[in-house]
């Protein structure tokens, strides 16, 4: 078969590899077009399979669940719609009691954090005890379950009376986070230091940068955006667990919703305050993965991280 000129030097081009003249007159050969429509088909195949399969999925477990044993109690105790009418817009209000405790705590954990983390990679036999107080500092609150960390904070201190120190228990519940979580993030920022090769210190040292300058500018700043991905994670963590400040009394979204609990004995209320928290949380999470396989698409192309 003759080809015009066109349309060979379009073959060339193209081939397998799918590269495109620039031209204004280009004009797609009849493989590419063949290729494309065969790639459109397939998407609309595996489109189709997909819901098909969720489709079918979804009703076996509807049908399922509403013909188990015991369904018609469990609908009523769980999922009761006028109890859900009541109970959202107060637990929405009481949310935002959640929303200022995660944005404030998650600020003072992140510098917190990077306080110790600093303390921990300082370096000179001077900041031994600097270092050795830091370790401790992540080591006790990692290994100390943040609801006894709670309790000793928002239930405990209040009792001491102490002149000049809060009783607040949205305050205190917030100091117990913040110092549960800056354990955790701190030991995040010292492997992300830690994993910043030698070599980029000691050429900022040899451009004339002092050792807090080339912390500061050379080695922070690259360890920071490789950590991202687990600062995320624990920023999820974070905002589920300020809902445990209820437990002093806070009226925030759990507390909110375990008001209607106590008087109605009806556990619809933990379900709606619960499906919101999910309802926060997924984006987070999704962001977090998006964020991670960038990340790992940019060190696979050998991109700066």
């Amino acid at each position: 078969m003759t080809l015009t000129k066109q349309e060979s030097g379009q073959e060339g081009a193209d081939g397998d590899g799918g590269m495109s003249a620039a031209g204004d007159g280009y004009v797609p050969s009849q493989r590419r077009l063949d290729r494309e429509r065969y790639k459109r088909a397939r998407a609309r195949r595996a489109t189709a399979i997909g819901a098909l399969s969720t489709l079918v999925t979804g009703v076996v477990l509807y049908l399922v669940v509403v013909n188990a044993p015991g369904w018609p109690r469990t609908k009523e105790t769980f999922f009761d719609w006028e109890y859900a009418r009541e109970a959202f817009p107060k637990v929405v209000e009481g949310l935002w009691l959640n929303v200022r405790l995660l944005l404030i705590c998650g600020a003072c954990v992140l510098v917190l954090g990077m306080l110790i983390a600093v303390a921990r990679t300082l370096r000179g036999p001077v900041f031994f005890p600097l270092r050795v107080l830091a370790a401790a500092y992540t080591d006790f609150f990692r290994g100390l379950p943040l609801i006894i960390n709670l309790m000793i904070v928002v239930l405990g201190v209040p009792a001491l009376r102490l002149q000049g120190v809060t009783v607040d228990p949205v305050l205190l519940g917030g100091t117990a986070l913040t110092l549960t979580y800056s354990a955790y993030v701190a030991e995040v920022f010292r492997a992300g230091i830690e994993s910043v090769h030698p070599s980029q210190r000691a050429a900022a040292r040899s451009l004339g940068l002092t050792n807090r300058q080339a912390l500061r500018h050379v080695v922070l700043p690259q360890a920071v955006r490789r950590q991202v991905p687990p600062l995320l994670n624990d920023l999820v963590s974070l905002q589920k667990d300020t809902g445990l400040v209820s437990i002093g009394g806070a009226v925030d979204a759990v507390r909110a919703a375990d008001i209607i609990v106590g008087r109605s004995l009806n556990y619809t209320p933990y379900i709606v305050a619960g499906l919101i928290f999910v309802a926060l949380t997924i984006p987070m999470t999704r962001f977090t993965d998006w964020v991670t396989a960038r990340m790992d698409r940019r060190r696979a192309q050998g991109g700066a991280l």
